[in-house]
């Protein structure tokens, strides 16, 4: 195993997007109730069905869009480059959210605010992933990469457990009506704030060293014709995706709606679950990413995909009935432990595939897709189920994607000692994964 240490202003510079990424998408949607009726008052229509079908799904439209245009950017210009893209999107929503005027004030302009707002998260959050995971996979020498990697799971958690207790605290020392009346929009300044902090921290990053030595085809970088060349790894990352993406999507945004709508546990119980799951969660991240480092990644993946097939229907189950906070936690632990066997790795994985040439675009197109498809409709497809009274239905629909991901994970190749510079593969041609 590798001697060579952890690169750590790498390793914070590259992943401490995820959590101003993650804090913005949480606050967005937990402090709606607040704000909704500030850009969208009853009786307007046409802005309530803007308000469903364009502001909250618009920020799952734009990943793959978001995915495809930074992908390429990172690939041709270089991966700080697009940390820094990203990040400046990231402050520009925030901002643009904490300033947009209400219907009271500027009509459906407002409205208009808070739609491109959502456009230029849904794009930092398409190309944050791909931007961060390559990154941290290419900054990190072998044999620490798995645990480097780790967390950008880590700041994502840590982004929802922010957001998390801003509110707990707001809550605490607002009233409901100043919360409704300009209360809302602190989260949002302290996001645009946090956004321009990592910027300085990501202008002052340097290049990866196989970003800076790849020389070959440089007009084909990061084109979709380089990605078609490398569409088996393309697909390959689809698949893997899926399963561990619809199972983090239930039992982090989706479990404590789940607590409380089906297992009728009181809403202050059960987000108490939640961020106490979560927390454990965030630290078990590095755990087992270092010991992706030691085995490899298969292994983990396909503990995951083995616990996520046969262990949702019951866990699921259980969770329904839970009526006190012990034994909601217990089971809510057990789930994300076998979550965490894809969580904590599958970002270095992907980026492992992947020639450096194409890499980043590589991350993020596939992923923003599978994304967009499994991990963004998880708590819409549970909802169907439950309104059409076969609940249980969506329990064997995580189980099926995860019956899916195991076979993939069974087999592909192990990627945990590929050679991501000509250092690494001993030789003095441009390196290809």
């Amino acid at each position: 195993m590798s001697k060579a240490r952890v690169p750590w202003k790498a390793v914070i510079g590259g992943s401490v997007g995820n959590l101003v990424e993650w804090y913005d998408w949480f606050v967005y949607s937990s402090f709606a109730v607040y704000f909704a009726a500030s850009f969208f008052p009853e009786g307007d229509t046409t802005a309530q069905l803007l308000n469903t079908a364009g502001i909250f799904a618009v920020g799952f439209f734009m990943r793959p869009v978001g995915g495809w245009l930074l992908g390429r950017f990172a690939d041709r210009k270089g991966r700080k480059a697009a940390l820094t893209l990203t990040v400046t999107l990231m402050s520009a929503s925030a901002l643009l959210i904490a300033i947009a005027p209400t219907y009271a004030t500027a009509g459906a302009f407002g409205s208009l605010v808070l739609l491109l707002a959502r456009l230029l998260q849904g794009l930092s959050v398409g190309g944050e992933y791909a931007a961060s995971a390559t990154y941290l996979t290419e900054a990190t020498p072998q044999g620490k990469r798995g645990f480097a990697s780790s967390f950008q799971y880590v700041s994502m958690t840590a982004g929802q457990l922010v957001g998390l207790g801003l509110q707990i605290i707001l809550q605490n020392t607002m009233s409901k009506e100043d919360l409704s009346s300009y209360g809302w929009r602190i989260p949002f300044i302290v996001g645009a704030v946090g956004a321009a902090v990592v910027f300085y921290l990501r202008r002052n990053l340097l290049e990866t060293e196989a970003h800076d030595e790849e020389t070959r085809h440089s007009e084909e970088r990061g084109t979709i014709r380089q990605l078609w060349a490398h569409k088996k790894e393309a697909v390959l990352v689809i698949a893997l995706t899926m399963g561990g993406t619809v199972a983090y999507y239930t039992y982090t945004t989706y479990l404590t709606k789940y607590l409380v709508n089906t297992a009728g546990m009181a809403k202050e119980t059960a987000a108490l679950v939640s961020f106490s799951a979560l927390f454990i969660f965030m630290l078990l991240q590095p755990l087992a990413g270092a010991l992706s480092d030691r085995i490899g990644r298969r292994p983990l993946l396909i503990t995951f995909g083995i616990g996520s097939m046969l262990g949702t229907v019951p866990l699921m189950t259980a969770l329904g009935s839970a009526t006190t906070f012990g034994g909601a936690l217990v089971l809510s632990l057990v789930a994300l432990v076998i979550v965490t066997g894809y969580t904590s790795i599958n970002a270095v994985v992907k980026a492992e595939l992947f020639p450096t040439q194409v890499r980043a675009l590589g991350v993020a197109l596939p992923y923003a897709i599978a994304n967009a498809l499994f991990g963004g409709t998880a708590e819409y497809v549970a909802l169907w189920f439950k309104k059409a009274n076969i609940e249980s239905g969506f329990y064997w629909y995580v189980s099926a994607l995860a019956a899916i991901s195991l076979v993939v994970y069974l087999t592909m190749r192990e990627t945990r000692d590929a050679a991501l510079t000509r250092s690494e593969q001993g030789e003095s041609v441009p390196v290809s994964v």
